[in-house]
């Protein structure tokens, strides 16, 4: 009988992490950066940044898939020199298909970046994420042909599964490294690049059949960035994102043209406008809005793969809203001349 209940759940496991890599990601990499690489943790203007994404993917042919995103983030500076340190957490939630199987994610981070130049913000990231996973399904929505009796299903009759749990829990942890630094004299141009490895402990048993053999495969996660002024009151970034996972590959790359709406040197209005591109799976437009300290950010992915026969070429929703600024007081980043930023 395992056999026939096997598919159903590789199904739904494949599903919700999209058929092309085994983990949960978002299209909004910009707005995930500690799923992305914990070592992106503080790379931003301001002190504190708390970000939420909500997406729904594949409303056309089954229920609904549901993940909700959100991390904080809390720079500190460390000693009498350049150096900070983030503290932080990513929390995820992963709710999907019929037989409800969900995952929920909580993860503290600790990142800390060293100062490499005394002349402009230059800065090498090192950074750890670890904590729990706890993933469940709902057994009683999960049907067998134990069920079915000359042809006819038996509501409430047993499905045959003796070793099935409906829920197991387990240790993660990650790690990465990044480099980010302003290029040249102008605020707005920046770049960074980082690598995380994830499931560093292989994340022991992620079988509901407590199978010992099942473990979370290690994953690689290589990213970059640029921004740079393209002219008066705008700017151009670029950035991109590639996976290796096992056997699976995946990469997406953006460009988001941005433009400051008021005051050129510190803009509280601003306008991101471009988008995304998955390779072989999805378009991926993307609209952001801000007014600091809030923004939001909408996207569409825009299917594109061989399911496109099925979804009709309707992939997933984003939404996402930020929370971004500097404390009050001293200790504040904004009172220094060079700060982990992008």
């Amino acid at each position: 009988m395992r056999k026939k209940l096997l598919p159903l759940l590789f199904f739904a496991v494949c599903c919700v992490h999209d058929a092309n890599a085994q983990d949960i990601h978002f299209s909004q990499i910009g707005e995930t950066p500690l799923l992305r690489n914990p070592a992106l943790a503080g790379l931003f203007s301001g002190d504190v940044r708390v970000q939420s994404i909500y997406r729904t993917q594949w409303n056309s042919f089954t229920d609904a898939y549901q993940t909700v995103s959100s991390n904080l983030e809390f720079k500190i500076p460390v000693g009498q020199g350049d150096d900070f340190a983030t503290l932080g957490a990513q929390v995820l939630y992963d709710r999907a298909g019929t037989a409800a199987f969900t995952s929920t994610y909580v993860l503290p981070v600790l990142n800390y970046h060293k100062s490499l130049s005394t002349e402009r913000s230059m800065y090498l990231s090192l950074a750890a994420m670890a904590g729990v996973v706890q993933r469940s399904i709902d057994v009683s929505k999960i049907t067998t042909n134990s069920q079915y009796n000359g042809g006819q299903y038996v509501p409430g009759s047993f499905n045959g599964e003796t070793a099935l749990n409906g829920s197991y829990r387990y240790f993660d942890a990650t790690v990465g490294m990044s480099f980010n630094a302003q290029l040249g004299d102008r605020v707005d141009d920046n770049m960074y690049v980082g690598a995380a490895y994830h499931h560093l402990n292989k994340a022991g048993s992620t079988s509901f059949f407590s199978d010992p053999r099942l473990e979370a495969t290690p994953k690689w996660v290589i990213s970059g960035g640029v921004r740079t002024q393209i002219m008066e009151g705008s700017y151009l970034t670029i950035e991109a994102d590639h996976n290796i996972q096992s056997t699976y590959r995946s990469t997406i790359l953006g460009v988001i043209w941005t433009k400051k709406l008021d005051d050129i040197e510190d803009p509280i209005y601003l306008i991101h406008m471009g988008g995304y591109y998955r390779i072989n799976d999805a378009v991926i437009p993307t609209v952001k809005l801000e007014a600091k300290p809030i923004s939001i950010s909408v996207r569409y992915d825009a299917n594109i793969s061989t399911l496109r026969q099925v979804t009709t070429g309707r992939g997933g929703f984003e939404v996402s809203l930020t929370y971004q600024r500097y404390k009050a007081g001293t200790g504040s980043s904004i009172e220094a001349t060079k700060c982990p930023k992008f």
